[in-house]
């Protein structure tokens, strides 16, 4: 892409951007005029960035040295980083999802899953965020300011067995998100979750969809002009926030 680093446009990365939610947030913030570094473990992300005119590499969120590359790169190319949508790919979850907050029925427990499970989902699910944040946080702190938005899921509201590392660890990141934008609202960086609820790039049954107020699953576009929203201007005194965009679905007030 060329030395870009007097350009006067944001500059901001989105992870897992291959397909689905990332790939729908990349298009938006090409749209509005964002330098975009992708990163994904498909190669399909170079796809996505010669679409869009972006930066990409092949990584893994689990992995700090992939973080550490994309960094870098941003870095090397644009000498900023105005905002972070930190996604992940799909866990190990099944999404057995019934449409129903409580199965009288469902046999598995929360004690079926090993270690192994755990610490894997607690790396893609929370550490992901944990470790971009710590490398990207000086960098903003530097320019005075910055925005993060997470892609969580609405499922930590109203914890449900299909998703077990969902409704644990993205309940975690909430708290997360409000400790860090306690801190660094002060810096001028702000940080805010997004939880979909039924995501219209899966197929949904008519039980599942019965469950929604609004009737439908939400369109990956539209999530993406939330995100979009969250890391601009317009949003500037919105910070330690989930916005939960699922229909209506969740019934905790």
């Amino acid at each position: 892409m060329g030395d870009q680093k007097n350009s006067k446009r944001p500059s901001a990365i989105v992870t897992a951007a291959s397909q689905g939610i990332g790939a729908a947030c990349a298009r938006e913030l090409a749209g509005r005029g964002y330098d975009l570094t992708l990163m994904a473990r498909s190669e399909a992300i170079h796809e996505i960035a010669d679409e869009l005119g972006a930066a990409a590499i092949q990584g893994d969120v689990t992995r700090p040295e992939d973080l550490q590359r994309l960094v870098d790169l941003v870095m090397e190319n644009h000498g900023r980083i105005d905002a972070v949508v930190a996604n992940t790919g799909l866990s190990r979850d099944q999404g057995t999802y019934k449409g129903l907050f409580f199965d009288s029925s469902d046999e598995s427990s929360i004690t079926d899953y090993d270690d192994e499970y755990w610490y894997a989902m607690f790396d893609l699910l929370f550490m992901n965020v944990v470790r971009m944040v710590r490398l990207v946080t000086p960098i903003m702190q530097n320019q005075g300011s910055g925005a993060f938005v997470n892609i969580s899921a609405m499922i930590a509201r109203e914890p449900h067995a299909s998703f077990p590392s969902s409704s644990t660890l993205r309940r975690g990141l909430d708290a997360y998100v409000k400790i860090y934008a306690d801190r660094h609202a002060r810096d001028g960086i702000r940080m805010n979750s997004v939880s979909p609820g039924l995501v219209a790039n899966r197929t949904w049954n008519a039980t599942q969809l019965n469950a929604v107020p609004m009737g439908d699953a939400v369109e990956t576009s539209e999530l993406a002009s939330i995100v979009a929203f969250l890391l601009s201007e317009e949003s500037r005194y919105i910070t330690g926030q989930n916005i939960v965009a699922d229909g209506g679905l969740n019934r905790s007030c």
